[in-house]
């Protein structure tokens, strides 16, 4: 697709620096840690992982999605559904996978190791929704490879579903005070950052909870959604419990996290203490 770099930039851009002038005006936690040497390793995170994907896979969802539509490959191209049914039915399905694919990472004890160096963010904000171990991304990026060429949406929903996805990381990482009321309503159509926050919490059973990241719905049909933190956003402590330390979070540390570091009880067999039992 034509401009597509452009379109992404600008779309990227264009939440990121929103979000982020929303966390300086309207935070809706005092930070933890300071900012400057959690954005750098956190953005600098995202360059290895643009990297990463650039040189492992030449071709990336968008060219998966064009050979599926040259040679007839997967389920919507097979179907021949009006145009406009098959981009629903594309951004809905890739976005379900996207919910058990998170859920299979705190699930899998080899996955979840790399997935916890997303979780050891002592603080959670905009920068948050870009933090994933490059082997993480590159993993991601085999399943959605995969997923396309069974499914074939067209083009046009590939990059669509990307762009949503990227922008909502980025929303529901940050920040920012929303109103009671609008938060309320905004959940039953996108996940907001005081539902995805729940999911930061050190608290097992909370952290084990809303797995979903562009649509909400998905927690609430398999039975994991959990709408507030018990002790609620500004008290709840953001992170892992074995990672308290502001100097393991640095870049370095955060690449070799998964080989060199504890997972702890995250596993989403282990229930840890009842949420409850935290408020007496």
């Amino acid at each position: 697709m034509e401009h597509e770099v452009a379109i992404r930039l600008g779309f990227f851009f264009g939440i990121l620096v929103p979000v982020a002038l929303g966390e300086v005006f309207f935070p809706r936690r005092v930070l933890r840690t300071g900012k400057a040497v959690r954005w750098l390793s956190n953005l600098g995170v995202v360059v290895i992982d643009t990297l990463a994907v650039r040189l492992l896979f030449p071709i990336i969802g968008v060219g998966v999605a064009m050979a599926a539509q040259e040679q007839g490959w997967g389920l919507l191209n097979v179907l021949a559904l009006p145009a406009w049914l098959g981009v629903v039915v594309g951004l809905l399905a890739l976005d379900l996978v996207v919910y058990l694919q998170h859920a299979m990472f705190h699930t899998m004890p080899i996955l979840w190791r790399l997935h916890m160096m997303h979780h050891a963010d002592l603080d959670i904000d905009v920068t948050t929704g870009l933090r994933f171990h490059p082997i993480e991304i590159v993993i991601s990026m085999v399943i959605k490879m995969t997923v396309i060429a069974a499914l074939g949406p067209s083009v046009f929903t590939v990059i669509l579903f990307e762009i949503i996805l990227n922008g909502t990381a980025m929303f529901n990482h940050g920040n920012v005070r929303l109103p009671l009321a609008l938060d309320r309503y905004l959940r039953l159509l996108v996940v907001t950052p005081d539902m995805h926050r729940v999911h930061h919490s050190v608290t097992i059973r909370e952290t084990n909870s809303n797995f979903s990241f562009n649509f909400p719905w998905w927690d609430r049909l398999f039975g994991t959604y959990r709408a507030q933190p018990v002790l609620g956003h500004e008290e709840m402590v953001i992170g892992l419990a074995q990672f308290r330390d502001p100097a393991r979070n640095t870049l370095g540390h955060m690449l070799v996290m998964p080989f060199t570091d504890p997972p702890g009880a995250y596993a989403i067999n282990r229930h840890g203490i009842d949420p409850e039992r935290l408020r007496k």
